[in-house]
């Protein structure tokens, strides 16, 4: 007997919905990419909600019908204190409306807690989410390094122990898709163009307890532009990353013991993850690319143990 949760993400760049079957581990993701204007590198807020607005109920539309137990959905960026965005709003105005008229449980979960739930699924290494583990969440506004622990709310509780001071992994890698003329968010492009380029070490960012900065590291790439190749200059970006996501990973492990989950957009990097294999082995879980972005499915998943719980 299938066991379906729903699952809505409406997040600063992708709106998403899910079902995932608990009792077979099955999954259909429908999501897609906001509309951001050609040449920009963002999107205002008012602007997201809209489009969310619109296109939600395509998405949910094009999963396969049927009854759920439970509905998850993502209702901030983070689990912490003020932690808002006003795009959230789209999905959990839909979500709500929808758990009342098929009386079924919500569940509110925060992104970064799907994030880190559908990169276990996808590892399929769910029984991480019952330990302790470390988990980059990089994307286009987050790199955190986190210390996760099951909360007394049965949801991933996370510490951030480590990342980026300033500018995040995403935005430094948009910016440098941008000065390369690539589509936003530049992330997939970027890593294209740089595995067609020639081996880069890239530049070593000063990291310390496990925290760093990439600010400095635009103006690397800014003055590298007029003389290196598109493909070079795409390699030495991530190169950089990766070199303090590594360091950082290595100093956490250390201090707190693994395994590492990495989960985000930024995380679907080819570059990146082949240096955390090579630093980090079997040790080091990833989501596959359709997992790694913003997504309904970890929401999914999250009301699927949340709906256990309460039934014990």
């Amino acid at each position: 007997m299938p066991e379906r949760f729903l699952g809505i993400d409406t997040s600063n760049y992708r709106t998403s919905a899910a079902v995932y079957d608990a009792s077979s581990g099955a999954w259909r993701n429908e999501g897609g990419l906001l509309s951001v204007p050609e040449g920009a590198i963002g999107l205002r807020q008012s602007d997201a909600l809209f489009q969310h607005t619109v296109r939600l109920h395509e998405k949910i539309g094009s999963l396969p019908s049927g009854e759920v137990r439970a509905i998850g959905v993502s209702t901030r960026p983070r689990a912490v204190e003020g932690s808002y965005m006003p795009c959230f709003l789209a999905g959990e105005s839909v979500a709500r409306s929808a758990a009342h008229l098929l009386s079924v449980p919500l569940f509110a979960v925060s992104h970064q807690q799907g994030h880190i739930a559908a990169a276990a699924l996808s590892a399929g290494r769910l029984d991480l989410l019952d330990g302790s583990l470390l988990a980059w969440h990089l994307s286009g506004g987050t790199s955190e390094l986190l210390l996760v622990r099951q909360g007394e709310d049965g949801l991933p509780g996370c510490t951030c122990v480590g990342g980026t001071t300033d500018l995040a992994a995403g935005q430094f890698i948009d910016r440098t898709g941008a000065l390369l003329g690539l589509p936003f968010p530049s992330g997939a492009a970027l890593d294209k163009l740089a595995l067609q380029a020639r081996p880069e070490k890239g530049f070593a960012p000063k990291v310390a307890d496990s925290r760093f900065s990439l600010s400095g590291m635009q103006n690397q790439v800014e003055n590298r532009q007029k003389a290196a190749e598109p493909a070079q200059l795409a390699r030495f970006a991530l190169e950089t990353v990766a070199n303090a996501v590594v360091k950082a990973s290595d100093q956490a492990v250390r201090r707190y013991g693994g395994p590492i989950l990495c989960a985000g957009g930024v995380m679907a990097s080819e570059v990146i993850r082949a240096r955390m294999r090579e630093a980090f082995g079997d040790a080091v879980y990833f989501a596959e690319p359709a997992l790694s972005g913003d997504n309904a499915v970890g929401a999914a998943v999250l009301a699927s143990r949340l709906y256990e719980r309460m039934k014990t």
